[in-house]
């Protein structure tokens, strides 16, 4: 089953002053040359060493990823006469790059930041290592440029299990999250859920920006979660590990009953698995979520309680008659032939008569 993401964002990209500005980025930078061009779009969250562009080989350097200029292209731009810096920084600086980082705090030779503030292409100096810079920045794009959907719905964090609750409008998501958090629970996000992709296969989701802590409650209005039940009853995001869908109980409809059906909702194209627990008036529905998250964590264990059960009675069935009744078979006793007389030994009769 795939989930309707009619709402998926379409690719976007992040401009080199919102990465160079973002505190999550972590390094010490300085830019050097290019300022106009801090607003120039990345588009792709890989990075290029550019120690090839520097002898003219431009094949497979794409302008919208960030370059790096290491230790090892800096050294060799220095060997380099004047003229042939020159010549190797018009090679560079004619792709119309969105941004170079060299690292180390090394500043680049003049005609690289000639060439960087002619083009408008911001040139960056890093204090750190470039495997440093690397993960950084690659960690960063990762995440600013992760494929996003949004979702109707409610996140709830339930033993550790981000569990995201789906139905239609007035079936009581948010009464069962409210439930929840009221038996110690976290709420993440409610009516509108922003997920996105982190590798490997696992999709996070979190609240809009307007609504995070609040819950919608018909009759009660907006509340504030944070407010009424304090920091612990709420976090800011969750990997969606169990998908909960909530239907109204149909008389008619086929609901399994045992467990062995494994059914999954599509997310961002990751498959993630799904209950359908269908609703009416008697059931706790708060409790049954509950369980439905211990059994999610058991499974992620290794352990498959429907699976398991099955394979008893299994073996129960295809068992003989003895071992399903649980009683040992022991020989009737051999009746007396004809020939055998029935009276006691003598010996046993002339103990009797004393």
């Amino acid at each position: 089953m795939r989930v309707n993401e009619s709402s998926q964002e379409p690719p976007r990209g992040v401009t080199v002053r919102e990465i160079l500005d973002d505190p999550r980025l972590g390094l010490n930078v300085r830019l050097v040359a290019g300022a106009e061009g801090l607003d120039r779009c990345i588009d792709h969250p890989r990075i290029q060493k550019s120690g090839l562009a520097l002898v003219g080989h431009l094949r497979g350097v794409v302008g919208t990823r960030l370059q790096v200029l290491g230790e090892t292209e800096l050294s060799y731009a220095e060997s380099l006469s004047r003229d042939a810096q020159v010549r190797a920084a018009e090679s560079l600086f004619s792709v119309g790059l969105s941004c170079v980082l060299v690292t180390r705090g090394v500043d680049p030779p003049p005609p690289f930041c000639e060439a960087a503030e002619r083009t408008g292409t911001p040139l960056v100096v890093c204090a750190e290592r470039s495997s440093a810079v690397i993960a950084a920045v690659h960690a960063l794009l990762d995440e600013r440029l992760a494929p996003r959907t949004r979702i109707h719905g409610v996140l709830v964090d339930v033993f550790e299990v981000g569990v995201l609750l789906l139905g239609k409008s007035g079936i009581g998501k948010s009464e069962c999250a409210l439930e929840l958090v009221m038996r110690g629970h976290r709420l993440v996000a409610d009516d509108v859920i922003e997920c996105d992709y982190r590798p490997p296969g696992m999709v996070f989701g979190q609240p809009a920006a307007l609504l995070r802590h609040h819950i919608e409650v018909r009759g009660l209005g907006v509340l504030n979660i944070k407010d009424l039940f304090g920091v612990t009853a709420i976090r800011e995001r969750k990997r969606i590990d169990l998908v909960v869908e909530l239907q109204l109980w149909q008389p008619d409809a086929q609901y399994d009953r045992i467990g062995l059906e494994d059914r999954t909702r599509e997310i961002l194209g990751i498959p993630i698995r799904e209950v359908v627990l269908p609703v009416r008036p008697g059931r706790d529905m708060s409790s049954i979520i509950e369980i439905a998250a211990r059994d999610e964590l058991l499974r992620q264990a290794g352990h498959h309680s429907a699976r398991d059960f099955v394979q008893r009675l299994e073996g129960r069935l295809l068992a003989p008659e003895s071992a399903r009744s649980g009683r040992v078979h022991t020989p009737s006793p051999r009746p007396p032939s004809p020939n055998e007389s029935a009276s006691p030994p003598p010996v046993v009769a002339r103990e009797r008569r004393r």
